[in-house]
């Protein structure tokens, strides 16, 4: 449940209203706009029976909320969230470009493709140090040292790196490297994983799983933040469906669906999606059109030699054109590519 304070109300009616509710052993979340406080209720709200907030000064009136997420609830927080990763921000008004190979497969690789997709306007290096394979005799990347050259690049370019972690002691050897922990599609329902990412404080982009609802994407990251965390970005990669001519289906719908439902950013991966290179740069500036935050593209030097989803990788003039073109689009949807500067 919600409840609406009224518009001025002083913050010491706030605080008493805080109070009552703490007193019943349940959570408060507040949400402070330019006019009105909202003061969000976690927990078994039958606590409060025969409490009768609706009495105390400065409520204006109470609210249910059925959604079994709450923190993530737009209803909890009615103004879009940014995430900051580093000194690069994530949420209205700017269109986030993450970029980079699936996989870091060597020094050069990650060093070569991070130079040029800073060159072509990304602000964050994407790469995959832990691979979770669908076959396990496919590569299953560098693990550290992958993590290193990460770094690395880094501190080259400032740009700012996100990489997928599969478990919790890839958290916490991954913590000293990288800006944002990545739960890919195929952990998405993984519990344990996803309190572990909201206990770290570091900014998490959470993808869609493979088969999974819109509100059960949304209480995967009810689980984030319910351990403090509240840098969550969300990325919808393409669900499966009865469609072969594509890898799995972008479903362009979740992005204004979330934007209702949740006040975190929202990112789309065209490269996932589809699995094919021709692809990525139309629905690249379709999720733009749709309200997407930003994207994450799969960048590498020569896709044809990629370990891992070289077929939808772009070649670095192919990326550099899709950037130069998604400036147009991202000004009609009133957003701003925030490049990173030389």
């Amino acid at each position: 449940m919600i409840v609406i304070m009224k518009p001025g109300a002083p913050p010491e009616a706030v605080r008493q209203v805080s109070a009552a509710i703490e007193s019943k052993g349940l959570q408060v979340h507040l949400s402070e706009g330019k006019e009105v406080t909202i003061v969000g209720v976690v927990g078994d709200k039958s606590l409060l029976s025969g409490f009768n907030l609706e009495l105390f000064d400065g409520v204006d009136k109470i609210l249910a909320v059925t959604e079994s997420y709450k923190l993530v609830n737009r209803k909890f927080h009615p103004q879009p969230s940014t995430v900051m990763v580093g000194d690069v921000a994530i949420g209205p008004g700017s269109l986030t470009v993450m970029a980079g190979p699936c996989a870091v497969e060597s020094r050069e690789q990650l060093l070569e493709t991070a130079r040029a997709v800073k060159k072509a306007g990304a602000t964050i290096l994407r790469g995959g140090a832990y691979k979770p394979r669908t076959s396990p005799y496919s590569f299953q990347g560098l693990e550290e040292i992958g993590l290193g050259y990460m770094k690395e690049a880094r501190e080259e370019t400032g740009l700012r790196v996100v990489c997928e972690v599969t478990s919790e002691r890839a958290i916490e050897t991954a913590s000293r490297y990288v800006d944002m922990l990545q739960i890919g599609a195929r952990n998405m329902q993984n519990f344990e994983l996803l309190k572990e990412a909201g206990k770290s404080g570091i900014p998490v982009l959470l993808k869609r799983g493979l088969a999974a609802t819109i509100d059960e994407w949304l209480n995967a990251a009810e689980y984030i933040i319910s351990e403090g965390n509240p840098h969550i970005v969300l990325c919808e990669r393409g669900i499966r469906t009865f469609e072969t001519s594509t890898r799995n289906t972008l479903d362009l719908s979740a992005i204004p669906v979330i934007k209702v439902k949740s006040h975190l950013p929202i990112i789309a991966d065209p490269s996932h999606a589809t699995g094919v290179r021709d692809y990525v740069a139309p629905l690249s500036k379709a999720a733009v059109a749709a309200g997407a935050d930003g994207l994450m593209v799969e960048v590498h030097p020569d896709p044809s030699k990629a370990l891992s989803d070289g077929p939808q990788s772009l070649t670095f003039p192919a990326f550099e054109g899709l950037m130069g073109e998604l400036g147009d689009y991202a000004a009609l949807a009133g957003r701003e590519i925030q490049a990173k500067r030389p």
